[in-house]
């Protein structure tokens, strides 16, 4: 499904493939031969999202894009069932797991490697060719990495990440009623969302 938002449209080119069940909405370009498969949802909430070359975002993926980050990602770049890329970069030929998460701000650097449920946090960079194993998290610029046991020492560079501030624009402890309230009203603007018709068949 193609769907226009905030005035803007997808542009799909004719090499790409979108599955019946996956949506595009707002401002999501494709990449030459790019391939969205069901159920994986790319959405341009009121920043870009854009897509390299020989992309593929397999089934049931969330990428979403941002207006302080955008959602970029570069040529040969695999993002996997179930993974979510929220106004991050993914530079060319990096591998995004089964379930891995990459937050706002946030750069994979060419070549990297997000294994299966890993998080890449906010405002972090990780190394080209860097790999991230199974349920690790990296943080940091340069990146450090995280096994889940060690979340008191994560804790400790996560917090000058500012988590509230990047994703929600608000300082840390802000009431949750005062965050949500802030999310209802951004995501309220999908109330004037418009479906497109599809494209005709190839």
């Amino acid at each position: 499904m193609l769907i226009e938002h905030r005035g803007k449209r997808p542009v799909v080119p004719e090499s790409a493939y979108v599955a019946p069940t996956a949506v595009l909405c707002g401002a999501v370009v494709l990449g030459e031969h790019a391939r969205v498969l069901h159920g994986a949802v790319l959405t341009a909430e009121d920043g870009e999202v854009r897509t390299g070359a020989d992309v593929v975002i397999m089934e049931n993926a969330l990428v979403r894009g941002r207006a302080r980050h955008p959602a970029l990602i570069g040529d040969a770049v695999l993002v996997g069932p179930h993974a979510h890329v929220n106004g991050a970069t993914l530079e060319d030929e990096v591998f995004v797991a089964t379930g891995a998460s990459v937050f706002p701000g946030a750069v994979a650097g060419a070549g990297a490697e997000l294994r299966v449920n890993s998080v890449l946090h906010v405002n972090s960079r990780l190394a080209p060719g860097a790999v991230l194993p199974i349920g690790w998290i990296a943080a940091g610029d340069p990146a450090e990495l995280f096994p889940p046991d060690r979340h008191a020492e994560l804790w400790e560079v996560q917090r000058g990440l500012d988590f509230p501030g990047t994703v929600y624009g608000v300082p840390r402890g802000t009431p949750m009623g005062e965050i949500m309230a802030r999310q209802v009203r951004f995501y309220g603007t999908h109330q004037t969302d418009h479906p497109l018709d599809p494209p005709p068949p190839a």
